[in-house]
């Protein structure tokens, strides 16, 4: 891997976990919470590969009922389980989502949007004004996410005890 891809694959890591850990301080017991993804699993038992309890949709308010080792047990009208602090937030997340669920706002986006492939006028752009090897760069970067999948990610995470897995 290139030293500065890696350099900042490490920034986001650690920006995840300090994030994931200033998340669980936040929360407390009879407190709210709401979730940030499109679909959030309410789990049986706090532990990642527990069974599924039910769903909550995105920015739904949920009471926490409970908070243990980075787990809070949340509910919403009759649906009640186990989910991961990182995977709610305190404050509500924004309404205005574009069609593939991410913030309209360019200060909204994540390091994920981020890293999408760049339009063609966009290279251009970059080897016009001898910004580096940014095309280089972009294919490297999509060769090497092609070469991961799903199943790779959730073995990776419960491997190294990260995330949900922790």
């Amino acid at each position: 891997m290139k030293p500065h891809l890696l350099f900042r694959a490490g920034l986001i890591a650690l920006g995840c976990s300090l994030g994931s850990l200033a998340a669980m301080a936040a929360f407390e017991a009879g407190g709210i919470a709401y979730t940030k993804r499109l679909e959030t699993v309410a789990r049986a038992e706090p532990r990642a590969l527990a069974a599924a309890a039910g769903k909550f949709g995105y920015a739904r308010k949920l009471k926490v009922l409970e908070v243990r080792d980075g787990w809070l047990r949340v509910s919403e009208g009759k649906v009640s389980g186990w989910v991961f602090a990182g995977n709610l937030s305190d404050t509500k997340p924004a309404e205005g989502k574009g069609a593939d669920g991410l913030g309209l706002a360019a200060s909204q986006t994540t390091a994920t949007a981020a890293a999408r492939p760049l339009a063609p006028a966009a290279l251009d752009y970059a080897d016009t004004h001898k910004l580096g090897q940014a095309k280089e760069d972009i294919d490297w970067l999509l060769a090497q996410n092609a070469a991961v999948t799903a199943e790779d990610v959730e073995t990776f995470l419960q491997a190294q005890k990260k995330g949900e897995y922790q």
